[in-house]
């Protein structure tokens, strides 16, 4: 079947100048042409489309063309999700093994958590369907974000509260009041780990008045020195563990998983 499809060319030209382009640093029209043996004509075209997506810029020094930086930065944080979830992926299928509960790996996406990995499909209660790979979870208001947000550096805590107090998500006005925010790093700092809000029911927006999943939560950050590439969590149901309980259970198996993902990237790097 894969024979038979027919490829786009015109695609294919781009891409091929964007590959020069991303592993020469930036090149001059003449140059690029010498490179790829593309016709000027068809090159300007290619440039300035790519210039339109924001994938390149032109220099005004020397009119030389350069990918992009958030090309470049998109690409990183890409390779670092990966590598963290090829840690990670074992240990939480371990976890999984331990707990039976499931469990999502996140990572920070400024203003709210993104899942990058789960171990949900394996867990033993399977009947708690968490939110697929890139799910996007509440910063303030979930036991992720408030691990996360607690235990990261002072700078990064310090952008992620401007851009909250910004937001006009009704989950995120928690920002706004700076006695909310004390409180639950208070809370989340004396713990070790990160537990829901008690209004949270698993909506982004909405209390448990509205939306409640009948679960409890509890996070942990994962550790780099100062720096906290992200937060491992794990999920139970109400009617089986209290919050008091399923967190008296649940902490000391998660730290010990987010410190084997902290050892195994320190191992890799």
């Amino acid at each position: 079947m894969a024979d038979t499809v027919k490829t786009i060319r015109a695609l294919a030209r781009g891409l091929e100048v964007l590959q020069v382009l991303q592993t020469s640093g930036a090149l001059s029209l003449h140059a690029l042409h010498l490179r790829t043996g593309l016709p000027r004509a068809t090159l300007l075209r290619i440039l300035k489309t790519l210039r339109e997506r924001g994938l390149v810029w032109q220099r005004m020094a020397d009119d030389a063309y350069a990918p992009s930086f958030s090309l470049a930065e998109l690409a990183g944080r890409m390779d670092r999700d990966m590598a963290l979830v090829e840690v990670a992926s074992p240990i939480l299928a371990a976890l999984s093994a331990r707990i039976r509960w499931p469990s999502v790996l996140a990572v920070p996406r400024l203003t709210h958590m993104e899942v990058i990995e789960t171990n949900a499909s394996r867990a033993y209660f399977d009947q708690i369907a968490l939110g697929p790979v890139g799910f996007r979870v509440n910063m303030l208001r979930s036991a992720s974000g408030r691990a996360y947000v607690t235990f990261c550096e002072a700078p990064v805590r310090a952008a992620i509260l401007e851009a909250l107090r910004g937001s006009d998500h009704p989950g995120d006005q928690g920002a706004r009041a700076p006695d909310y925010v004390a409180h639950l790093m208070r809370e989340t700092a004396a713990q070790g780990y990160g537990l829901r809000d008690p209004d949270f029911g698993g909506d982004f927006d909405r209390g448990r008045a509205a939306v409640d999943d009948g679960r409890e939560s509890l996070a942990v950050p994962i550790r780099l020195g100062s720096h906290v590439p992200g937060t491992l969590n794990i999920t139970w149901t109400r009617r089986v563990h209290s919050r008091d309980k399923g967190a008296a259970l649940f902490a000391g198996p998660v730290r010990d998983a987010a410190e084997a993902v902290a050892e195994g990237l320190i191992a890799r790097f």
